[in-house]
């Protein structure tokens, strides 16, 4: 590649970050912290991908979303906590804010993975939120990503919380089990089929060896969640719609 075409490149793509960060409200310092963030691993070779930065998005999101829910609510209880918090973590509902600001139009992905619809895929663009999330931690501070969490997520964290697109069926199931002294649900691939890029699981959901539901996604978490679904809908149905 010429020098003039590469510098090309990087204009567009410099431009391209520069229009996200006006969407967002943060500008940042160091601008690759934000490149790795949107690279997703089907983009890079030699490079680091968006993964680390997503694990550390993902504990500052733990943190701030469990800060916020601990001073909102002062009288709800462990597991009253723990469940609406899973419901605003989850990948559906990362998803949904990411909506909000267009992020799956800025990653950086294969021409596979795009052609493969990967810019609306929930699991690429929920963990892209993560990793943005731990660039501007790492770019600024946990405050600025404080900000970012309460602009895009928990100032309108009731609707988020109540919408059933984002639910958290696995935590219910969970919490339907122990509550009545049976076992832990069990999530098993029972079937996987495509290539990498376009990948189809799925998954049995079974509890002390009974199977209560199956389910199909594109990720492994979509699919245990449709499974989950289906799984609580047969026992309450079974309980008369309890």
């Amino acid at each position: 590649m010429s020098f003039s075409i590469f510098k090309s490149l990087f204009k567009i793509t410099d431009n391209r970050f520069s229009e996200l960060e006006n969407v967002i409200g943060y500008r940042f310092n160091n601008k690759v912290l934000l490149q790795r963030a949107l690279s997703h691993r089907s983009s890079v070779e030699n490079e680091p991908s968006n993964e680390r930065l997503e694990h550390l998005g993902d504990a500052v999101l733990g943190l701030v979303v469990s800060e916020f829910l601990f001073s909102r609510f002062p009288d709800m209880n462990e597991g009253e906590l723990t469940k609406m918090k899973a419901s605003l973590v989850n990948e559906a509902a990362l998803w949904k804010v990411a909506g909000k600001f267009r992020l799956g139009d800025f990653i950086l992905l294969s021409k596979e993975e795009e052609k493969s619809g990967g810019r609306n895929k929930p699991s690429i663009v929920a963990d892209a939120t993560e990793a943005l999330l731990g660039a501007i931690y790492l770019d600024s501070s946990l405050e600025k990503a404080r900000q970012f969490i309460r602009k895009f997520m928990l100032d309108d964290f009731q609707n988020l919380a109540n919408d059933k697109a984002t639910y958290n069926y696995k935590g219910e199931l969970l919490e339907m089990m122990q509550g009545k002294g049976a076992g832990v649900p069990r999530y098993e691939i029972v079937n996987e089929e495509g290539p990498d890029h376009m990948k189809v699981f799925d998954v049995a959901v079974s509890v002390d060896g009974t199977r209560f539901g199956d389910g199909r996604g594109s990720t492994k978490k979509e699919a245990e969640q449709k499974a989950a679904q289906m799984a609580l809908d047969f026992l309450k149905q079974k309980n008369g719609g309890n």
